[in-house]
This record gives structure tokens, sequence and C-alpha cells, in this order.
């Protein structure tokens, strides 16, 4: 049964007896919750079987106001635009009520705690519970509005809503500007002075909008350039200041239209003018129309010329632009500057040789306080007229050349200058005389000879150079050229001293160190330093018993002469030029007789002669000995021959042949050879190989030597391998001294060098043959001719006329003899030679 809990039976028994059922309400109805009831009342007897009856029950439960409107929002929010129509629907209210009947009607009012201007601007439907807007709304005025809204269904407690509604901005209102200065305004201009700094403060600008949001927010600018900004201070200030340096020249008034423009869509705007005056202050220079004034102005003008005329203007206005002109410190007193008009004159004549230019400053100074000046510089190029000769650097022009110079070879250069310029001092040259010798370039100046020089021929040239320039009135001017010829080391040096290759001296054995044995002489046909002449001992002094001054060529003995040193040494003499770039030298033959005395000339004689044909590389007289020990020996023989009447016979015929004809000539056919032997009894073998020649009676050629010299043993020693020849015709001539003036005889640039064959270290000493034993022939040296203008020379040979009145056979008389080469130009020589004295036989071969 429904209801079971809800409801219980109850049973009630009257006096009668009689049991009547009563329903009982066991729990609170709510009719809200449920409103019938229906059960099944069973009703049973007590019988056996029990009998029963049943009957349905409806209870129905009927509304009592109970319950309490009730809204479906109790917090409502809302926007609204301020610009919403009357009318408009501001919100729909929804409340329920459980109850039913009367008891459910429900009327909608606003509460009495709302505004008074919410009450104004909005209304409500009792019924329906719809706001609307009764008046238009102003979101500057109010922009939130809270309406309660209360539904009662009668009951004493109604219900409680809250509608918010927010007031929703429309740009409806235009912004404000307003204007506050900082500096003072005349008569609504504000006044700046053009030299007022950056920054200058001149007013702040307060914008403002009364829209909300992006409609509120506004901008503040000015409406183009100028130079002036709005610096922001705060949300809405503006600072208007300077930005840029003020000019009064370039702009003397600004109107700046400052424009305040909100954000909205569209945006509204707001503007306002402020203005402003530039005083003008003197911050401007004068400036020159040209920064530089270039003046060409002809010399020989006439004093107080009139050049140019300078002006000047300023940017500033009345004092500040009054202009005064003046010359700078730098100009010279030669010109003059008109302080008013600015007028630039010459006071006096230019001269262009004196100065050609000038360059000064000028002034321009403006009335302003303080004054302000500026400068630009003046340049006067003064124009050349044709009133200067050409001038030679020098009166007279001295050349030195040598003589070697090839033909149109540089000379020199002629140097001419002419003060004017242009073509007045386009220079022209020409040679005046000498013009067959010489040539010269007429712009260039260089000297250039048509000729080869020989110094010897003619040593200098003179001749005239005229210059003429090339103005419309041509002038000229003529100078003095002498060219030298300077002296090229083209001669070598000629002995004079010795006369003879085949002259000897003797050095006797108690010379003290230091004494002069002989003397060489050579002369230079060139001149300075290619004249000068150095002597040198090349060969031939081995053991340094010589030395030879190089300055004065005197040979001294340099150390004592000891026994070993008796002999013939021959002396290879070099005297060599100190001309540049190559040095010529010539080489002479010395021989030098180490002995007490010449006991037999004419056998010295024959001992040089001998050493012209053999190796100069070679001492002469190895294997021989001295006469003392062959005079020794032959006394020793005619001790123990004692009366050996052979011996005697061979004596007395040689002493006899000795003082035969003073002169005569001996004629020979076949050379010896012989063994000599030296006093250090060095063994050495020289090979002679006889050779016959026919020789005229006055005359006799030599032909020596091949030179060839090796030292194996001597791993510093060069190898020499040359040839000589030296061909010599001995003619009888009348001797005569040197004649300076004839051309000396050279070596020609491809002769053989001497020097590097004369390296024989040994002295050569005295030759003896033997007379008891004829010497075997040995094989002659290799025979060539030499060049005849080989400045070689040889001596006289045993074939000179001498006068002996000695018996003696080992005495030497003097004897004259001549000889020489036969050259260009003769060369007379004075020669001490010597007999050949036979000792013993000599037999031909």
């Amino acid at each position: 049964m429904m209801g079971q809990n809800v409801f219980g039976l109850d049973i009630i028994e009257t006096p009668e007896g009689d049991k009547w059922p009563q329903l009982i309400v066991q729990q609170i109805l709510d009719r809200e919750q449920k409103d019938t009831y229906v059960m099944k009342i069973k009703v049973e007897d007590g019988g056996n079987p029990p009998r029963s009856s049943t009957a349905i029950l409806q209870v129905t439960v009927t509304d009592v106001n109970d319950n309490r409107p009730v809204f479906k929002e109790n917090d409502i929010e809302v926007s609204v635009p301020e610009n919403a129509p009357i009318g408009t629907s501001v919100s729909q209210l929804h409340a329920t009520d459980a109850d039913l009947g009367s008891n459910a009607q429900i009327h909608f009012y606003f509460s009495s705690q709302i505004s008074t201007l919410a009450k104004r601007l909005f209304a409500i439907d009792n019924t329906t519970g719809l706001i609307t807007i009764r008046e238009p709304l102003d979101r500057e005025e109010s922009p939130v509005h809270k309406l309660t809204v209360l539904a009662s269904d009668g009951s004493s407690t109604p219900s409680r809503a809250t509608v918010t509604v927010n007031v929703t901005d429309i740009n409806d209102n235009i912004p404000s500007i307003d204007t506050r200065y900082i500096i003072n305004p005349v008569n609504g201009t504000v006044l700046l002075s053009e030299k007022a700094p950056l920054n200058t403060k001149i007013a702040l600008i307060t914008v403002m909008d009364k829209d909300a949001d992006l409609n509120g927010k506004v901008t503040c600018f000015t409406d183009h350039d100028v130079p002036f900004r709005l610096k922001p201070v705060f949300d809405n200030q503006f600072l208007l200041e300077t930005a840029m340096f003020l000019d009064y020249e370039a702009t003397r008034e600004y109107a700046i239209k400052i424009v305040a423009s909100d954000s909205g869509k569209p945006p509204l705007n707001q503007s306002a003018m402020l203005l402003i005056k530039i005083k003008d202050e003197n911050d401007n220079s004068p400036l020159f129309t040209q920064p530089i004034i270039g003046l060409s102005i002809p010399e020989n003008n006439a004093p107080g010329t009139q050049l140019t005329k300078i002006s000047a203007t300023d940017g500033d206005s009345g004092r500040n632009a009054e202009i005064s002109y003046m010359l700078g410190l730098d100009a010279p007193p030669i010109f003059n500057l008109d302080r008013r008009t600015g007028i630039l004159t010459a006071v006096r004549k230019l001269d262009r040789e004196k100065q050609d230019r000038y360059s000064f400053t000028v002034l321009a100074k403006d009335n302003g306080m303080p004054p302000l000046q500026t400068n630009a510089t003046v340049t006067v190029s003064v124009l050349d007229q044709n009133d200067n000769s050409p001038a030679f650097t020098h009166n007279e022009y001295n050349f030195y050349v040598p003589e070697n110079l090839p033909m149109y070879g540089t000379v020199g250069l002629i140097t001419v200058t002419d003060a004017d310029s242009g073509e007045n001092a386009a220079v022209t040259l020409s040679i005046l005389n000498g013009k067959d010798n010489f040539i010269i370039d007429p712009l260039t100046g260089v000297i250039r000879p048509n000729i080869t020089f020989d110094r010897e021929q003619q040593g200098s040239y003179t001749f005239q150079v005229k210059a003429v320039d090339g103005g419309r009135l041509q002038r000229s001017s003529t100078a003095k050229v002498t060219i030298n010829v300077v002296d090229v080391n083209d001669n070598r040096p000629v002995f004079v001293i010795p006369s003879s290759n085949y002259s000897y001296d003797l050095v006797p054995m108690s010379t003290s160190p230091g004494s002069v044995v002989t003397k060489v002489f050579a002369i230079d046909n060139d001149t300075g330093m290619n004249a000068e002449l150095r002597y040198s001992i090349i060969g031939g002094n081995s053991r340094g018993l010589f030395m030879i001054d190089q300055l004065t060529g005197n040979v001294t003995l340099k150390e004592k002469v000891i026994s070993s040193d008796h002999g013939l040494h021959r002396l290879v003499i070099k005297v060599n030029d100190l001309g540049q770039p190559e040095s010529l030298y010539t080489i002479a033959l010395v021989h030098l007789f180490v002995n007490e005395s010449v006991t037999n000339g004419s056998y010295i004689q024959e001992l040089v002669r001998r050493n012209m044909e053999m190796p100069v590389g070679q001492n002469v007289g190895d294997g021989e000995i001295t006469p003392q020990t062959n005079d020794y020996i032959k006394i020793i023989i005619a001790i123990i021959a004692g009366t050996m009447t052979v011996i005697l016979v061979i004596f007395v015929t040689a002493l006899v042949r000795c003082r035969q004809t003073p002169r005569h000539k001996v004629v020979q056919k076949n050379k010896q050879s012989g063994e000599w032997v030296s006093p250090n009894q060095e063994n050495r073998q020289i090979k002679k190989k006889k050779k016959k020649k026919k020789r005229s009676p006055k005359s006799l050629l030599l032909n020596f030597v091949t030179i060839e010299e090796s030292k194996p043993d001597d791993p510093g020693h060069e190898h020499i391998n040359g040839t000589l020849d030296i061909p010599v015709e001995l003619e009888e001539q009348t001797m005569g001294k040197y004649n300076w003036a004839t051309t000396p005889t050279t070596f020609k640039p491809d002769s053989p060098d001497l020097a590097k064959h004369y390296k024989s270290a040994s002295p050569q000493p005295t030759f003896q043959i033997k007379p008891e034993t004829p010497v075997p022939p040995k094989k002659h040296h290799v025979i060539q001719e030499l060049p005849l203008d080989n400045t070689f020379v040889v001596g006289c040979d045993s074939l000179s006329k001498c006068s002996s009145s000695s018996s003696d056979p080992y005495s030497v008389s003097e004897c004259s003899c001549q000889g020489g080469f036969k050259t260009p130009g003769s060369i007379h020589t004075r020669q001490r030679c010597f007999p050949f004295a036979t000792v013993g036989q000599v037999k031909e071969a």
C-alpha cells in the first residue's frame, strides 16, 4: 500500500463495542513533492475461516502557500552601450514558484535600495520581469548601474536578484587641449632667440578625453615638420621644446598646429595653434661669393690698376649685415683693398720673374656685436712677357770625356734657363763654331761628338753655343764650351832602364844590406793615375836576397851575401800602372852577378845569352862551378901536371886567342851545351839543342824560348806551360839616349802574360865552362819568335864589338854593343856588354 509510512490506521472502539478505523498522518505532507496517495484498506472478521473485505482509499493533498518564488539567476551582469535607445531590453529575469494557483503568481519590482539614477534610467515589467531602458544612458555620467529586483508571490518574504548593468563607452567625446606657456607670450606670440639651445622648454600641453579605453587614449603631435617636438611627461601631458637649432635666416616665424587625437573608430581630433617668432642674432659671418678668388694679371702693369672687385654677403639683418673689407696680414704691400667697395688694386708694377704668383687673404667683417668676420684667398698669377734673355747656368762649360768615348756618345749637357715662361722660355740651342766636330740637341742640350778622340793628338776642343728663346721678339745669349779629353789607360809602361834584357850588373860580395845594386826605370805615355807606376819582383828571387822600391825602382840588397849566393841572378821585374779599370804592365829581366869581380866578362855575357835561351822558370847556371873554383882546380892541375906540356900549350893558346884583334866577329854556327853545376850543388839539367843559323855580319837574329815549368812535387805550385817568342835583330848602331817623344812599344792585347812564367825561385849562379872535358851536346828547347812590339828587350850578344888589353884569360874588359828591337820608333839604349872570353877550347858542334 502506497503511503504506508506516511499514513497509519488507528482502531477506536465505541462503548457500543463498535470498532471505527481512523487514518492517521504519520509524516509531514509536502504537496510539491507528492500531492496524491492511493491506499487499499482490508477488513477481516474473526471467523474461521475468516472472511475479509477490501476498499481503495485515495488521499489528495491540497496546496498551501508554503514556497517563495525562486530566480533562475540571482546575479546577472549585462553590458549596454551608452548610446542604446530608450526601450532597449537590458535583461529578462526568470523566477518560479512551486505552489499552485494564486500561491504561484509572482510579482517583479525594483528594490527601494537602488539609486534614484537607476530608477530613472531603467524600468521593469512586474509580470514578465523584463528590464528596459527608460532614459538615455551616459557612461561618462555613470558607467555601472546595480539593479536589485524582488519577486513576490504574495507572501511576506520575497525573493531577491541583482542585475549589474555596465554601460559600454562610445567614442562620443572630442579630446580637449590645454596650453600653459613656460615662455610668456607677447600678444599671443612666443619670442625665441635663434641661439636658444636644444631642448628649450616653451609650453606644457595637457590633453584630455572623457571616453574610456582606446576612445579615451589621446596622442598629441604637430601637423608638419618643425624644429620643435612634443615630449611626453605624463599620460596626458606633453612639453613643447626645441628639437633643432634655430636659424633666423632660414625661418623667421613658426605657426605650430598642435593636434590631439583619440584612438576611437573613427578617431576624434582636436587642434590648437601656437605662434613662435625667431629673434635674429649675429650668428652669421659674411660669406664671400668665391672662397678662392683667382686673378691673372700681365706683368709690367701700370700702378693703381684695378684687379677685381671683391664682394661678400651676410645672412643676418640690420647692422649685423653691414660688411667692411680688409686685407689679411699676409697680403704684400703691393696690393690695396678699398674698405667700403672691396675694389682690389695693384699699387706698383708687377714683375713675374721676381714673383710669378701671389696668394693672400682678404677679410670681410660685419658690424654685429660681437662682430663676425670671414676670409677668402686671393691668388694673383702674373702673366709672362718676353723681357728676359736665355741664361746659361755657367758662362763657360768644361767637360771631361775619356779619349775612348765612341762617336756620338754623350759628352755633356748644356743647361740653359729663361726667367720667362711658356713660349718665351722655350730655348733652342745651336753650335756657332765647331759644328764639324760636335753636334748638340737643340732641346735637351746634350752634346755629342761626331769624331773619335785621341788625347795624344788633341787634348781639348773649344766652341760657342747659342741659346735662342721662342718669344715673339726673340732674345738670345751665348756661352763658351771647352771639352777636355781625359786620358784612358791605353799605353803600357815602357822600361828605359834596363835598356836591354842582356845587360847585367855586378854585386860585390862586400855589398852591405840596404845598398842599391841596380835601378829600373819605366815611363808611361798616359797621364794621371794611368801613368802612376809601381815596381815589383815577380820571379827569380826565391831566397829573398833582393828587394825593390815600388815607387823608385831601386833594387837593393836585402841580406848579407853568403857564398851560396855567388853566381848570376835573374830577377823578373814587373812594372804596372794604376790605371782604371784595368792596370797595364810590362816585364823586364834584370841580371845581377854576385861575385867579388868580373874576371871573365865574355863568359858572363855568354851565360846571359844562354839564360835568354832557356825557360825563365829555370835558374841559369845549374851544374856550373864558379871561376874561383875553376882557378883553384887549374892551380891544382898545374901543380900536379907541372910539366905537362900539353896543358901549357893549351893555356898559351888560350892567351893568344884572347889577345887577338879587339874587334872580331864570332860566327856561331852551332850552339854548345854543357853540364852546369850551381854553387848549391842542385843537380838540374838543361837540355839544349844545337841549331845552326847563318847571320849577316851586321845583324844577328836571336830566337827563344819555350817557357815550361812544372813542379809536380809542390801541390801549391801553379803549372805553367807557355811559349814566348822574341825575335831580336842586332845591328851596329851608335849608342844614344832614350827619345822621350817616341811612342813606346807595348804588349798587344793578345800578348802572352809573361808574369805567369817568371816564377823561378832560385838565383842564377855564375857559369864556368870546363876546359878539361868537352860538354856533350844536349837537346835544345823549342824556339819560337816573339812579336816585334813586345817590350821584352834583349841585350847584345857575344858578337858585339869589344876590346881588351888584358892578358888574363879570366879578365873582363868593357865593350860596347848595339842591339834592340826594330820598332815603329827608334829606341836608343846604352848598354854594358862583354865579349865572350874563351876558356879552353869551345868546340863547335
